[in-house]
């Protein structure tokens, strides 16, 4: 049997609920192989994948996006914290009822002043949360009583359910409102929340551990633990989960999960893609920012890169049939992606013609050079991602070929991005995840994510981009398309980075896992309510949880 039809089997299997005669059993421990640590569980300062699975099973939205991932239909909503709600007449208040029954892992109830306080805390400057993009249409949050926190929108959008619902994970009021904000970051007590499960240990660079909490107004998890465990090599974490020693990793590769297939000890599972990768140019100049960079402030050298890159071939090399090239900074789970829609084409002979055009000439060693300058620059690698590693050294033989000189910088994910964040880097193979809204394109894109804690690294701007942006994302269904198509074209023109490739997610699992409902961009959306066969216990999901 092919391969292909196996994982497409899997994926339709893990997107359905699974069906029993009676209640799933409960215990039982998962074992997570991840390359990094979170780095943090603070929600607003949450920027790695696994800070942000690990924070969804600490705390919890008001409501969360269903697995439809229609973001416009608040009927397919999961309720978390929030047990009821109602609009207002003219549809600009919305106004959210707390279940009484939730409460703080602490034992303190959930109020109406803990959603304000998170609100009010995202939108303050000293935080500089990456959602203040995502945020800026709702004017305040007020309470009209303990149970029942109202949010004042600025304008009718049809992102107002999820702005206000599922873009914030609900912070305890009680905890954190005496700490002085300015120094949130250095100073972050143990995480509280309301969720599922919540923490007992971090060994900072090893593991995490949640337990489930066991008197939750969500009912119980169905696991007693969950421990992502820290394997910074992508080859180690692989064997892990082959031979059982981890019981899930996310980052498999085709020829990883064929292998896997063969055995008996866990499955694979292919998810839609929710990332993208691309080769990000920094538009600034590392030394001054208000300056632009030596060679990547030029609009026209940029698109003579993208021009020298075989997209097409580079994704194949790397995934085979699982990957496909991005239309523009987004992904193909959107009802709103044109997948028509090209970048800048794969041209060689255009490249060397501009190039020649913009002064740079080939030198005897054949790497171009103007003024006496050399066309070299440095490229920021992951280590922890193999896929990007690879996709590096694809990158260098292909630019050598129109002169171009790539030389390689790598290191671990969190001193890539402390380079990124300070703009010391010439270029950087970044992937960025898609959440279950094409909101984050304005941070990670427009004029809004530029500067001190922003994530638009390389300082891409461009009035014309933003403003089609907003229109995008504020537009009924009918016109989101036509309007994201529009602003992908001008930011596809301006280049400020080459979209190499979007694949799918393949997942490796125990086989002793019964999973339920998945949802495209988060395969731990409903990790809570996984269990264990009882046939099938490993001596690990007989240790008990504790508290």
């Amino acid at each position: 049997m092919r391969f292909t039809s196996i994982v497409v089997t899997l994926f339709l299997i893990a997107c359905s609920e699974r069906v029993s005669n009676g209640p799933a059993p409960s215990g039982g421990t998962i074992v997570i192989a991840t390359l990094d640590d979170p780095g943090t569980l603070f929600p607003p300062f949450v920027m790695t994948t696994s800070a942000k699975q690990i924070s969804e099973q600490i705390y919890d939205y008001l409501a969360d996006v269903g697995p439809s991932l229609d973001t416009r239909d608040e009927k397919s909503y999961r309720a978390e914290l929030a047990d009821s709600w109602r609009w207002s007449e003219d549809s600009l208040s919305l106004t959210f009822h707390s279940n009484p029954r939730a409460k703080w892992h602490d034992g303190r109830p959930v109020t109406a002043r803990d959603v304000r306080f998170t609100f009010d805390l995202n939108k303050n400057p000293a935080i500089a949360s990456r959602y203040v993009s995502s945020l800026e249409n709702i004017d305040s949050v007020t309470i009209a009583d303990s149970s029942s926190a109202v949010f004042w929108f600025r304008e009718r959008r049809p992102t107002q359910f999820l702005d206000a619902a599922a873009q914030l994970l609900i912070l305890p009021a009680h905890q954190l409102e005496r700490l002085a904000q300015t120094r949130l970051r250095e100073n972050l007590p143990p995480p509280i929340g309301s969720g599922r499960f919540r923490l007992r240990r971090w060994d900072k660079g090893s593991a995490v551990e949640l337990v489930s909490d066991t008197t939750n107004y969500r009912g119980r998890a169905k696991l007693d633990r969950a421990i992502w465990s820290v394997t910074p090599d992508f080859t180690a974490a692989v064997s892990r989960v082959s031979r059982g020693d981890a019981d899930l990793f996310d980052g498999l590769r085709p020829e990883n999960a064929r292998e896997i297939a063969r055995g008996t000890t866990a499955r694979a599972i292919a998810l839609p893609g929710m990332d993208y990768a691309f080769l990000r140019f920094n538009l600034r100049h590392p030394a001054d920012r208000t300056k632009p960079h030596p060679l990547f402030g030029d609009r026209e050298l940029r698109r003579a890169i993208a021009m020298s890159l075989d997209r097409n071939s580079l994704a194949r090399s790397l995934f085979e049939t699982f990957a496909s090239v991005p239309s523009g900074p987004t992904v193909r789970a959107y009802a709103t992606t044109d997948t028509t829609l090209v970048q800048i084409p794969f041209d060689l002979a255009r490249a060397n013609r501009l190039l020649d055009s913009l002064g740079w000439r080939r030198s005897a060693d054949g790497v171009r050079v103007r003024n006496g300058s050399r066309l070299a620059f440095s490229l920021l690698v992951p280590t922890s991602s193999l896929n990007r590693t690879r996709m590096a050294v694809l990158i260098q033989e292909q630019l050598s070929r129109v002169g171009i000189e790539v030389t390689t910088d790598r290191m671990d994910n969190a001193a890539m991005i402390a380079r990124q964040q300070k703009g010391d880097f010439d270029a950087s193979l970044d992937a960025w995840t898609m959440s279950s809204s094409p909101d984050g394109i304005r941070d990670a894109w427009s004029s809004s994510g530029v500067g001190k804690n922003g994530v638009n690294y390389g300082g891409y701007s461009n009035p014309a981009f933003d403003t089609l942006l907003d229109s995008a994302l504020k537009a009924d269904p009918g016109h989101a398309r036509e309007l994201f198509t529009a602003a992908f074209r001008v930011i596809n023109e301006d280049a400020p980075a080459v979209w190499l490739y979007e694949a799918r997610k393949i997942v490796g699992i125990h086989r002793r896992f019964e999973t339920g409902e998945t949802r495209a961009d988060s395969w731990w959306f409903s990790l809570a309510d996984w269990s264990v066969d009882p046939a099938r216990r490993l001596l690990r999901d007989r240790i008990p949880s504790g508290r």
